[in-house]
């Protein structure tokens, strides 16, 4: 990685605009180099690039110093070459979902309130308290991992599991509703 001096990165986050430029001028070739060692898709290597020195441009505030610099500068650039297979996955997910919505529309309204009270009382008693946190009490991850004592991951994974668990629940119930008429 080219060497950056701390003084550039310092003069770059005090707002300097020479610096800023020169630091993004000076960085250039190795997030190139990096891009193209990470990136799966060459397709993608250009808008990697671009969307790297925008990164620093917003984020050169947080680096810590120039020796912090190499690996956080690698990091996102991992983060912005896998993030065409996340879109790709989120879409997967997207369309799964409007599925699973439109199955659950066709569910009588005072039907689909029983089951989904059903679903929540069938979570653990873990599971059933930060999906109530979050979608009934409005709090944010935050919060809800301040209340409960976890991290906000696991805070996060467990909202995530929970959610999962009532979609099972709400769409095994309708599909075996379904078998039964």
């Amino acid at each position: 990685m080219a060497r950056v001096s701390g003084d550039l990165l310092l003069a770059a986050q005090s707002g300097d605009r020479h610096a800023l430029t020169q630091l993004l001028v000076a960085l250039q070739p190795d997030i190139r180099r990096y891009a193209r060692r990470l990136c799966y898709r060459t397709s993608i290597i250009e808008d990697v690039v671009q969307e790297a020195l925008i990164v620093v441009y917003r984020r050169v505030g947080t680096i810590r110093s120039p020796a912090a610099l190499a690996g956080w500068l690698l990091t996102v650039i991992a983060r912005l070459c896998m993030l065409p297979a996340l879109m790709l996955m989120r879409g997967v997910e997207e369309l799964a979902s409007l599925e699973e919505s439109r199955e659950l529309a066709k569910v009588p309204p005072d039907e689909l309130r029983i089951d989904l009270v059903n679903a929540i009382e069938s979570l653990s008693p873990s599971h059933r308290e930060v999906l109530l946190l979050r979608d009934l009490e409005d709090l944010t991850i935050w919060e809800i991992a301040g209340r409960l004592g976890v991290t906000r991951e696991a805070a996060k994974s467990r909202l995530r599991r929970a959610r999962a668990l009532v979609r099972e629940y709400l769409l095994g119930t309708k599909d075996s509703g379904r078998e039964s008429t």
